[in-house]
């Protein structure tokens, strides 16, 4: 089983601690697959006060929390000032052991604090991230994005980036097909397309609007493997192309065709990990014209190719 710890902190929020024992410390055995030992951890023995007037009771400390192979840090007190230096020092030791190092939302900010994000891409919730430029300029840090994950340092946006994270671990871990059936019992996508720009304080679209883009969006997620376009799917939508690609923008954060681009390089995951297809026919199937257009898009979305995906899938699976 793979130990996952996460961080108590005074002041904190349970939504986000929450994310992480949904998906980690809930037993899964209708899966079929080792899953996660989920430990919640604090800087000390006193009870640890979080919104709402409750308090938080944990027999492990930070021994713990920088012992296990995944360590979560679910956000910090404040953004203007570092965690106890007790917290940076287990970050930098679980770092210095190779565990794989998380942060949601604000946690970033310890991360950055303990020095792991010097010189790699990273992001956290859009509303800091003038704050974070300016305490941590050696971080590259992305503000439009759901998740980064750079080596063993992966970060997170506002809380509920948190589970598109976490799901990503699931995936990485254990294959597209069990992080789809916790998604499915978590009653969210499996993967969330676009970035938080598409949530920066913007004025929603209609609901007519959404509903059209909605149905157009079903529709080409049920027609993946055949030929699409803008002009296609605008008329699904009954608008024009220039007013879809406006909307779908609005709705999406991302334009129809980046967003077929994913969904097709999504629904080719399952097909390299539970079939020996060739490549050919598995660009076929999700749609691309050619096995060349597959592995340019399938390498700019998931910086790697689909033959190095499934050797590196395999590889995991014969190791667990």
């Amino acid at each position: 089983m793979l130990r996952v710890s996460v961080l108590a902190y005074p002041g904190m929020s349970v939504f986000e601690t929450g994310i992480v024992t949904e998906v980690f410390g809930l037993p899964r055995p209708e899966l079929s697959v080792p899953w996660y030992d989920l430990v919640v951890c604090a800087p000390s023995a006193d009870p640890v006060p979080v919104i709402g007037g409750a308090q938080l009771h944990t027999p492990h400390g930070l021994d713990a929390f920088a012992a296990a192979d995944t360590v979560i840090v679910p956000g910090v007190a404040g953004v203007h000032g570092d965690p106890p230096a007790a917290v940076l020092d287990a970050l930098r030791h679980a770092h210095a052991r190779g565990a794989r190092i998380l942060s949601i939302c604000s946690g970033a900010f310890a991360l950055a604090a303990a020095g792991l994000l010097d010189g790699r891409r990273a992001t956290t919730h859009w509303r800091y991230a003038e704050v974070f430029r300016r305490r941590f300029p050696a971080v590259d840090l992305d503000p439009d994005v759901l998740y980064i994950a750079d080596g063993p340092v992966w970060t997170s946006a506002g809380s509920a980036a948190g589970l598109d994270l976490c799901l990503h671990v699931v995936r990485c871990d254990h294959g597209a097909a069990i992080a789809n059936a916790v998604a499915r019992r978590l009653v969210v996508q499996p993967h969330r397309d676009g970035g938080q720009a598409q949530f920066i304080e913007s004025p929603m679209p209609p609901a007519a609007e959404d509903d059209r883009i909605a149905a157009s969006i079903t529709w080409a997620l049920e027609h993946l493997a055949e030929p699409m376009t803008v002009e296609g799917l605008a008329a699904r939508a009954h608008m024009s192309p220039r007013t879809y690609l406006r909307h779908f923008a609005r709705a999406t954060g991302t334009s129809p065709i980046r967003w077929l681009i994913r969904q097709r390089v999504q629904a080719s995951l399952a097909l390299l990990e539970t079939s020996d297809e060739p490549v050919e026919r598995i660009a076929a199937a999700v749609g691309f014209e050619t096995p060349v257009t597959f592995r340019h898009h399938f390498t700019g979305v998931m910086r790697t190719s689909p033959s190095a995906y499934r050797n590196a899938f395999r590889a995991r699976v014969a190791l667990g």
